[in-house]
């Protein structure tokens, strides 16, 4: 008889999105006339931009021409977009990247899972907590953890608790790790690293051989032009960083789907004879074996977000919801509670009223104030007691989300 994979089996009932929607919809079928807002999975909601619209729409009619037709692709991406990443996002910030050293894939989720596949079962992961869920129950399903505790955390993965009690700057772990998930601007505290944060762990990684899966997802929310978009911006990184980056939520790519990750032809892990490999050819492998490619005219559009008009209009998407993370952030903070986030990334993140556990806050914003956000305790056990609202939604629904809000926190004083 076949057997499965049981590490499966450790991971939590579901995954936190599809919980949260399962109490949105048992809730919504009981009380059908609620108004429902939305301010939790963070879904963009304003429409793909005309660039890339435009660009998208000429890349089919030269897919219905026998001599403009493409069919397979590049696994690691066309040229013409790694080269227009390269351009744009690397050598403008005086970082040195190459267009062969960029992946174009179908979204930073799937990449932050799958990199793990190409290092050591007995790789030691550290991660900051509270984390993006994906981190965790990835290496999880591979059989690189024992079962979870009472307290939420799994038997082999390092946990650096992020809290405000430190400044959401996590400590060095005391273990050794061997691969490191950072995540700035921080999905889902919202807070950003400084040029001398991440400095520090790039000398930490390059002190324990450790590589850093840098999360940079959210990098085009940064509005400060002090903080650090990449960590390539840091000496030294080339040698210790992977870089995951998307098109899903500033320039609206989460239902097209197109993001890239970074591997430098300078990074090196060792194998079992201890002997160092270049860890872009690993993941060229992977992607060759296991990926055809992102389709020609996502890829375009992709590309047309580095038009001088896509940039202006991107840019408008960005300041729509920084507007919205603005109004929420200020909102709640009128309330008296302790509000973080907000300002340099899309998400703000909250410490719960009156010691409230993360799911109570849920249900009593679902049921009370017919609002969805996401409890912090679904991000890992330093995200009990907080709670995560995203900026992505219109804007007469987060005004109306923020007054229900207020409205119920009073009505409880």
């Amino acid at each position: 008889m076949a057997k499965i994979n049981s590490s499966y089996q450790k991971l939590k009932a579901g995954y936190l999105f599809p919980e949260i929607a399962r109490r949105v919809r048992d809730f919504s079928a009981a009380n059908p006339e609620a108004k429902i807002i939305r301010l939790g999975i963070g879904d963009v909601v304003l429409p793909l931009p005309e660039s890339i619209r435009e660009a998208m729409k000429k890349a089919i009619d030269e897919m219905g021409k026998a001599e403009t037709f493409r069919g397979y692709g590049p696994e690691q991406g066309y040229e013409f977009l790694r080269e227009a990443i390269a351009k744009h996002d690397y050598a403008s910030r005086s970082v040195n990247v190459s267009a062969d050293e960029i992946f174009i894939s179908d979204g930073s989720k799937c990449d932050t899972g799958n990199i793990q596949e190409i290092f050591s079962l007995d790789s030691r992961i550290a991660v900051v907590d509270p984390v993006y869920p994906v981190y965790v129950d990835t290496n999880v399903m591979a059989g690189r953890t024992g079962g979870m505790d009472a307290g939420g955390r799994y038997d082999g993965i390092i946990y650096m608790p992020s809290t405000a009690e430190n400044q959401f700057r996590p400590e060095f772990p005391k273990e050794k790790p061997d691969l490191i998930y950072l995540c700035s601007p921080n999905n889902p505290t919202g807070t950003v690293m400084t040029h001398e944060d991440l400095g520090k762990w790039v000398d930490y990684a390059r002190r324990t051989e450790a590589i850093i899966l840098f999360d940079s997802a959210y990098h085009e929310f940064i509005a400060d032009p002090t903080l650090p978009r990449s960590i390539y911006e840091i000496d030294g990184a080339r040698g210790v960083a992977i870089e995951f980056r998307s098109f899903s939520k500033n320039a609206g790519f989460t239902g097209t789907r197109c993001a890239f990750t970074v591997v430098p032809k300078d990074l090196r892990a060792k194998n079992d004879s201890g002997e160092y490999v270049t860890v872009h050819s690993l993941w060229s492998r992977r992607q060759s074996t296991k990926f055809n490619g992102v389709s020609y005219p996502v890829q375009r559009g992709a590309e047309a977000v580095y038009s001088e008009k896509g940039q202006a209009e991107t840019r408008g998407l960005i300041a729509y919801y920084m507007a919205n993370a603005k109004l929420i952030r200020e909102g709640l903070e009128a309330t008296g509670l302790d509000v973080y986030g907000g300002v340099n990334a899309p998400y703000v993140w909250i410490k719960t009223p009156s010691k409230m556990g993360s799911w109570e806050f849920f249900d009593m914003l679902l049921k009370e104030a017919h609002v969805v956000g996401t409890p912090g305790a679904g991000f890992g056990p330093s995200g009990e007691g907080y709670f995560r609202l995203s900026s992505f939604a219109f804007r007469q629904n987060v005004e109306e989300a923020i007054t229900r809000i207020k409205t119920k926190l009073a009505s409880r004083v």
